[in-house]
């Protein structure tokens, strides 16, 4: 079958093979045929060595299909249902799962180390497990979760990861209050997403803030009520909320010097909420006295911060019901062929998520 591979890790360019095959298929997998997934920045972040992620490996970690077959023991879904990726499911039975924190479990984190693939010339992994860049994937049969006739393929993919995490961060990690001042740093997918559920939660007012001029007039488009450039955020704190400082700071990027800017816009008793992943040897300095004496709650927001199936039924709920617009978000769709031009896209910033279609 068809694939994209990153041989070495720091390549900026995948190679679409046809010599790839899915491998693991038996008892407890499920077998699918992809027909969507999501370009995500952290696609990239592996690719360039900020996420960790053995080589070489196919990316890709949102996606949707069909089933095409399932192993002895599987009984959550059958040949022929559509579905979408999961790439972090729950065992049901860790200490984090049985406390409700099932997007704390580590389960499939465990299959990251075994290949999901395989070549002529030797073993090929998925990017976190799954590896959605490619016609079809072998995944532990949690991994995929069923979805009704009506959601497209396209729009599967995207609440797979990137619409979960940034709502989830949003309406569960940072329970945002009505009628407070947010401002969200980085205004991708997933932060676009984060504004959405800020405006369900009821926010007064909503900065959104990205070097790229055209993601700032998305977010004006997906709620936000003003968008600045990075240089500007100070006026904007000034203009919102007096200078004292915004109730809720969204990171979305995953760097040190984006965090510590959210943390200087939040105000005295607000949350900063860091939902953007970041390289393990990037450190963020805070100094003791002002963890003290500023009381601002620093959240770390892990794939929406809540039941991951629920969080899935909540997405495709409100997007039923017309409030979250998800259409809208995919702003590029491109063949699997052409995915260097899409990555292109999402290194300068000019896309806001590229939906590819296998």
């Amino acid at each position: 079958m068809r694939a994209a591979v990153l041989h070495e890790t720091g390549q900026d360019k995948l190679d679409v093979l046809d010599d790839v095959e899915a491998v693991g298929f038996g008892p407890g997998k499920a077998r699918v045929r992809v027909r969507a997934t999501g370009l995500c920045h952290s696609d990239v972040s592996a690719m360039n060595g900020v996420l960790p992620q053995p080589a070489p490996f196919v990316p890709g970690h949102e996606g949707a299909g069909e089933v095409l077959d399932v192993g002895d023991g599987v009984t959550n879904v059958k040949r022929g249902d559509r579905v979408l990726v999961c790439w972090l499911p729950a065992c049901g039975r860790c200490p984090a799962c049985r406390r409700g924190q099932t997007e704390l479990c580590l389960a499939g984190f465990m299959n990251a180390g075994t290949p999901n693939f395989k070549r002529p010339q030797g073993d090929v992994f998925g990017f976190a497990g799954t590896g959605t860049f490619a016609e079809e994937v072998v995944v532990d049969a949690a991994c995929a979760v069923p979805i009704p006739d009506d959601v497209p393929f396209d729009i599967a993919a995207l609440i797979g990861c990137g619409v979960t995490t940034g709502l989830g961060a949003a309406l569960n990690t940072a329970d945002v209050a009505a009628g407070s001042s947010v401002a969200v740093i980085g205004c991708g997918g997933v932060g676009v997403s984060v504004i959405q559920g800020a405006r369900l939660k009821g926010a007064a007012h909503i900065v959104a803030v990205d070097p790229v001029a055209a993601r700032r007039d998305l977010a004006l488009r997906f709620g936000a009520s003003e968008a600045v450039a990075p240089d500007a955020l100070g006026d904007a704190k000034q203009r919102a909320t007096a200078g004292e400082g915004f109730d809720y700071v969204f990171e979305v990027v995953g760097k040190s010097a984006t965090a510590r800017a959210a943390y200087e816009a939040t105000r005295r008793g607000g949350t900063l909420c860091v939902v953007g992943a970041g390289a393990m040897d990037d450190q963020v300095q805070f100094n003791m006295f002002e963890l003290f004496f500023d009381e601002k709650r620093i959240l770390p927001s892990l794939y929406g911060g809540g039941d991951v199936l629920r969080s899935y039924e909540r997405a495709i709920a409100l997007w039923r019901a017309g409030r979250v617009d998800l259409e809208g978000m995919i702003t590029h769709r491109v063949q699997l062929a052409e995915i260097n031009e899409a990555l292109e896209q999402m290194r300068t910033g000019a896309a806001l998520r590229t939906c590819i279609e296998i």
